[in-house]
C-alpha cells in the first residue's frame, strides 16, 4: 500500500470511483470519462451489488443514481455511508428539484448532479472530492499530532453536528475570511480555531492567541497592538503586540464579546484596513494577519443592547462556525472519557482504570455545563483520587456522582456493608498511604489490606473468600 506520508513529490493515489447506475451506457460513459481523468472505476447496478463493492475495497466517491430500477438512490445513500464513513456520495438525476437537493444532503450526500452532464461537470466532482480526500488527511494528522500534547485537542467524533462543524472549518481553512466560532465554553472553541490555522496556508507562520476577558481595557488594547516606551505607567520599553507576533499567521481573539467598545473600534478598524498603531505611537503599522474569534455570547442580543458593534459583527462573522454543546452530541462522551482516562493514566505511568458501569451511566447521564473541559478534569481528578483499577460514581466529585442516583450517604438507604465499603474508599483515596488509611480507620494494615481486595472490585464481583 502506498504511504501517505511520502516525499511531496510523489504522485498522489488515483482516486477510487464506485459508479452505481442500472443504465449500461450511463454507466459506460461515466466510465470513459472518469477513467480519462486517471480514476480507477467499478461498476454497480443494485443497492445490494453497490454495499457489496464497499465490502470488497472502500472507495473516495460515489456517483449514485436517483432511480435504480424500483429501488431508491436517496435510501441507497445512508447504507453506503455505514459500510464506508469516509465515502463522498453524490446523485445523479434526471429529476433535480430543490427537494431533492436538500433530502440528499440531509441523508448524507455531498452533492448531486443533474443529468445531462458534461465532462467539464465529472472532473468538477472528482476534484471536489480529491480535494476533500487531501482535507481529511491532513484532518487525520492533525488528530495524531494533537492527541500527543493535549487529551481534549480531538477532531474524532460520531456526532453529525460536531462532523458538519469541523467539515465547515475545513472547508474555510483555504480562505482568508474571519471565521466567527459560536458555542458554550469548554466545547472546543480553541481546539478548532488551532485546527482551522493547521490546515490553512497560513500553518507555516505563528498561531497567536489572545484571552480577551483576562486583561484590562488599557492593558488588551496593548497586548493586541502593542505600545511604545512611556505609553502608560510600567511601560519601560517599546513592545510590539501579538497583531504583529502573528504576521502571516492567524490571530485568535478568545471571548471577543468581552472587548470594550473603544478597542471594537479599532479592531474593526485592522480588519478593515489592515492598519493599525501602537499605544503612545503616531505611526501607522500594517500586518498580515487572518483573524479567527471566539464567543460564548449572544452577539445578536449585545448588538440590540448597545454592547457590540454590529458593523464589527458582519466583519468576525463571514464563516460561522457553531459547536454543539457536550450534552448535545452524548455519542461521545463515553469515547472522550476513556482517551482521557488513557492520557493519564499514561501520564501517571499507571494502567488505564476501567469505566464501571455505573460510572458509564452516570457520565451519560450527567448535563456537563462546562461541556468538554469539564469531563477532562474531572478525569484527571479521579485517577488522581481513585487507586482502584475501575473507576466508580464515587471517584467524581458529588455534582457529578449525584447523576448516578447511586450515591452512598449518611441515613440513606444503603446497607452497612455499601456504607463501610464507600468510607473506606473515600479515605483510602485521600490518605498518601495505606498505613496512614488504616491509622484513620482505626484497623491494622493487614484487615484494611484485605478491605481493599474486596472493595476495589465492582460490588458484588470479590465477595468471596473474604477472611
Amino acid at each position: 500500500m502506498e504511504s501517505q506520508s511520502g516525499a511531496a513529490s510523489a504522485e498522489p493515489s488515483p482516486m477510487r470511483v464506485l459508479v452505481v447506475d442500472d443504465e449500461r451506457n450511463i454507466r459506460n460513459t461515466l466510465r470513459i470519462c472518469l477513467e480519462g481523468f486517471g480514476c480507477k472505476v467499478r461498476e454497480a447496478t443494485t443497492p445490494e451489488s453497490a454495499l457489496a463493492a464497499l465490502a470488497q475495497g472502500p472507495a473516495d466517491l460515489a456517483l449514485v443514481d436517483l432511480r435504480l430500477g424500483t429501488a431508491s438512490g436517496l435510501e441507497l445513500v445512508p447504507r453506503m455511508l455505514a459500510e464506508s464513513p469516509g465515502l463522498d456520495i453524490v446523485l445523479i438525476t434526471a429529476y433535480a428539484t430543490f427537494d431533492t437537493a436538500v433530502e440528499a444532503v440531509k441523508r448524507g450526500a455531498r452533492d448531486y448532479l443533474p443529468k445531462p452532464f458534461t465532462p467539464a461537470q465529472i472532473r468538477h466532482v472528482v476534484d471536489r472530492a480529491r480535494a476533500h480526500r487531501e482535507l481529511a488527511s491532513r484532518l487525520g494528522e492533525l488528530e495524531g499530532q494533537l492527541a500527543q500534547t493535549a487529551p481534549e485537542a480531538t477532531l474524532e467524533t460520531a456526532s453529525p453536528a460536531m462532523h458538519a462543524a469541523i467539515g465547515l472549518i475545513a472547508r474555510a481553512a483555504a480562505s482568508e475570511a474571519a471565521v466567527l466560532l459560536r458555542g458554550e465554553s469548554g466545547t472546543g472553541k480553541g481546539v478548532l480555531a488551532r485546527a482551522l490555522h493547521s490546515m490553512s496556508p497560513r500553518r507555516k507562520r505563528p498561531f497567536v492567541t489572545v484571552n480577551c476577558p483576562t486583561l484590562s481595557e488599557q492593558l488588551l488594547a496593548s497586548e493586541l497592538f502593542g505600545h511604545m516606551r512611556g505609553a502608560f505607567t510600567g511601560a519601560v520599553r517599546d513592545q510590539p503586540g501579538r497583531v504583529e507576533q502573528a504576521e502571516g499567521g492567524t490571530l485568535f481573539l478568545d471571548e471577543v464579546a468581552e472587548m470594550s467598545p473603544a478597542l471594537q473600534a479599532q479592531l474593526l478598524r485592522f480588519l478593515q484596513d489592515k492598519q493599525f498603531e501602537r499605544l503612545g505611537e503616531g505611526r501607522t503599522r500594517r500586518a498580515d494577519v487572518r483573524v479567527v474569534a471566539a464567543t460564548n455570547r449572544d452577539l445578536e442580543k449585545d448588538v440590540a443592547e448597545g454592547r457590540f458593534r454590529e458593523d464589527l459583527l458582519y466583519r468576525l462573522n463571514v464563516v460561522e462556525v457553531k459547536l454543539p454543546a457536550l450534552r448535545e452530541r452524548p455519542e461521545d462522551v463515553l469515547p472522550l472519557a476513556r482517551r482521557f482516562v488513557a492520557f493519564f493514566a499514561r501520564a501517571a505511568k499507571r494502567p488505564p482504570p476501567e469505566l464501571s458501569p455505573a460510572t458509564e451511566a452516570m457520565l451519560l447521564a450527567y448535563g456537563w455545563p462546562g461541556n468538554v473541559r469539564e469531563l477532562r478534569n474531572a478525569i484527571e481528578r479521579a485517577l488522581i483520587v481513585w487507586p482502584a483499577e475501575v473507576l466508580e460514581p464515587q471517584a467524581f466529585p458529588e455534582r457529578i456522582a449525584a447523576a448516578a442516583g447511586s450515591l452512598v450517604t449518611l441515613g440513606g438507604p444503603h446497607t452497612l456493608e455499601e456504607v463501610e465499603r464507600e468510607h473506606i474508599l473515600r479515605v483510602m483515596a485521600s490518605a498518601p498511604t495505606l498505613d496512614e488509611a488504616a491509622r484513620v480507620l482505626g484497623i491494622d494494615a493487614s484487615t484494611l489490606w484485605r478491605k481493599r481486595k474486596k472493595y476495589e472490585a465492582p460490588p458484588g464481583a470479590s465477595g468471596q473468600g473474604e477472611a
